[in-house]
């Protein structure tokens, strides 16, 4: 796990199986032979494995063994230690799944508020950037299969969103250009409710 590329790889692969494109749009500065390396190496340990979707997708993808998942909180919390750290020019480009993690990793929910569901589309990452969110009195799910009828829509960019975070008005999403359909509120919950540490290390 200590090669450079494998613990990126394991965080692309946290919310699902992707093929080697996805994960190579992912992490565009990675270079195919070394990304093909790592996902044979993890392959080869059991962190990973390949395997073939049924029609009518029937394509190869990669996913996580059980195994493999256990490794999602060290993932994470390397990811909130180097929150510390000045980003480094890879660290600027940041994949739709990475985003969504950090929802997951940070929503504080509040008991008393009711389930709601969203679908975010980040535009700055066509069909890959789809996902559907559900808040609950436990925290945040994210899948790939957003709700057909939800409570909101929220159209941004990964950076707007990003930037959001914390905020408990939307007036910099809509400055942002996001789009919002459905109930704002729903939305305003999200963003208001991922707590980031800050960038010097303390919540």
């Amino acid at each position: 796990m200590g090669e450079r590329w494998s613990l990126l790889v394991v965080r692309e692969l946290l919310l699902g199986p992707k093929r080697f494109t996805d994960i190579q749009q992912a992490l565009p500065t990675a270079s195919p032979n070394a990304l093909s390396d790592r996902l044979r190496e993890l392959a080869e340990a059991g962190v990973l494995r390949r395997r073939q979707l049924p029609p009518p997708g029937n394509v190869r993808v990669y996913e996580l063994t059980p195994w493999g998942r256990g490794l999602e909180p060290i993932v994470v919390a390397l990811g909130t230690w180097a929150l510390a750290a000045p980003p480094t020019a890879e660290q600027l480009f940041v994949s739709a799944d990475s985003a969504m993690l950090t929802i997951r990793t940070y929503f504080v929910s509040m008991p008393e508020q009711p389930e709601v569901t969203l679908r975010i589309e980040l535009r700055d990452h066509g069909p890959a950037g789809v996902f559907g969110v559900r808040l609950t009195s436990a925290g945040a799910e994210i899948t790939h299969e957003p709700p057909e009828e939800p409570h909101a829509v929220l159209i941004t960019t990964t950076d707007a969103l990003l930037a959001a975070f914390g905020s408990e008005e939307l007036a910099g999403l809509v400055a942002a250009g996001a789009a919002i359909i459905g109930d704002p509120e729903v939305v305003r919950r999200l963003v208001a409710g991922v707590r980031v540490p800050g960038a010097t290390g303390q919540s």
